[in-house]
Order: C-alpha cells, then sequence, then structure tokens
C-alpha cells in the first residue's frame, strides 16, 4: 500500500525556518521532520512513498537524490578524481516526488497523484506532524468500517495551561488544559479508498481536502474515525519545533517505533 505525504504547502506560521526551505524539511534531530514521518510508514513494512510537493520542492528532491552518499561514510581523493564508500547507511524505501504546483491547496494536490495510486487503497497524511499511531490498527480499522476513508482522530491539549484557583484567589497549581471528549480533531493519518478522487474537482487548485471532500463523505456517512489516545504533535510553531527536538535528543520521542 502506498503512502502519500503533502508536503507542498508554505509553512507560513514557521517562517523563521520555511524562508529557507520547505517544511516537511525542517530538522529534528538533524534529520527533516520528512524522514521521521516516513519512518513511522516504514517500521511497520510500508515504503512505496509518494511525496507531494510543491513550495521550494528541489530541496525535497535534491535530499533524496542524495540520500545515499549523505549518510554514508567517504572518502573523496581530489588528486585522483575518486570517491570511495566505506559505509553505507540507506533505508527500504521507493520515493517518488511528484511536484503538484507552487500554490496547490491539499485537494487538488491528492488529486493529481490519482494516476500513480493505480486505483488501489492508500494511506496519506501531513508532512508536518509525528504520532505513535498504530499503522497496522488503522489499516485494520478502515477495513472493517468499510467506508471510503478513515481519519485518525485525537485529541490536543491546550497551548495554555490552566490555573488552580482557591476561593481566595490564591493559585495552587498549575495543569496543562485537560483533554476532553468534545474534542477530537483531524490527525492526519488518513487511510483511503480510490473513489475518494472522485470526490475531488479535476484540475482545480483550489480544492480543499478538508472541506468539500471530507465534508461530503461525513454527509453521507462515509467518513470513518479511528481514535488515537496516544502521542500525536505538530509542528506548525518554532516552539512546537523546539519541543520536538528535545524529545528527540532526549532519547525520549514518542513517535520512534524503530
Amino acid at each position: 500500500m502506498k503512502t502519500l505525504i503533502l508536503a507542498g504547502g508554505l509553512g507560513s506560521r514557521l517562517s523563521e525556518e520555511t524562508e529557507l526551505k520547505p517544511k516537511p524539511m525542517v530538522e529534528i534531530g538533524g534529520k527533516p521532520i520528512l524522514w521521521h514521518i516516513m519512518k513511522i510508514y516504514s517500521s511497520y513494512g510500508f515504503n512505496d512513498f509518494i511525496i507531494l510537493t510543491g513550495y521550494k520542492s528541489h530541496i525535497i528532491k535534491d535530499y533524496f537524490i542524495n540520500y545515499y552518499n549523505r549518510y554514508s561514510d567517504i572518502t573523496v581523493d581530489m588528486e585522483n578524481n575518486t570517491v570511495e564508500i566505506h559505509k553505507t547507511r540507506h533505508e527500504p524505501w521507493k520515493v517518488t516526488l511528484l511536484y503538484t504546483g507552487q500554490n496547490a491547496m491539499t485537494g487538488a494536490r491528492v488529486k493529481k497523484a490519482q494516476d500513480y495510486v493505480c486505483g488501489e487503497p492508500f494511506m496519506l497524511t501531513y508532512g508536518d506532524g509525528v504520532a505513535d499511531v498504530d499503522i497496522n490498527k488503522l489499516i485494520q480499522a478502515h477495513k472493517k468500517s468499510g467506508k471510503i476513508l478513515t481519519m485518525t482522530a485525537v485529541q490536543m491539549s491546550g497551548r495554555f495551561g490552566a490555573l488552580v484557583i482557591k476561593e481566595d484567589n490564591i493559585i495552587t497549581s498549575f495543569m496543562e488544559k485537560p483533554k476532553g471528549e468534545e474534542n477530537w480533531i483531524n490527525g492526519g493519518f488518513f487511510v483511503c479508498q480510490p473513489e475518494i478522487f472522485n470526490y475531488i474537482a479535476q484540475n482545480d487548485d483550489n480544492a480543499i481536502f478538508e472541506r468539500g471532500p471530507l465534508e461530503t463523505l461525513a454527509a453521507k456517512g462515509q467518513l470513518n474515525a479511528f481514535k488515537h489516545d496516544g502521542f500525536w504533535k505538530p509542528m506548525d510553531t518554532l516552539r512546537e519545533k523546539t519541543e520536538l527536538n528535545d524529545m528527540w535528543v532526549s532519547g525520549k520521542a514518542p513517535w520512534q517505533k524503530w
């Protein structure tokens, strides 16, 4: 089963990093977050990827073209014009890099991958967030549902902590804003039947995957939820990028399944 990864947006809320590179190439622990996402799927045996690129797509393309040399030990003999490779570090990945336009919206990017999916079910996620989602259980839940699309639903704690205040207005403690049943949100990590392409307009770069297609599926009862109550974190801001990096450096990255 192929995995599509949306990797073409501008990432304007992380402009400190994305002025020079596309958001999926922002590094966590010295590796692009795109690499981390692919490692999640690869740890479950899914190694066939279609990267839907756009903004600064050449940077993503160059990364994979040069991946072999980037992570290998080499000796460059400049006098004799030779390169000797001593140790290779590689992944069992097949990566299709699909340029889907500079300003295309998410639905348009997905639609442009239709011919590469070849009429088979596929997975889809965003190129800017990680989670400890059990991909096998996600696929099983999708198959059991019989629906056109399964979305991983997550609960995100509030960005601001809550205060515990006594009657005399004395603050006794801080606590993270709790999760609640009412705030399930779209966490990405989709499984899709090929019929999803019928719900996305052809040649419409303004098609938003989360609007027309998903809203229509919901209205028809064809949108299944896979509730994930484990770790999930997007990288929308510099603060979140720093938090993810700190988790990785400390050896406490919940999404590391490999």
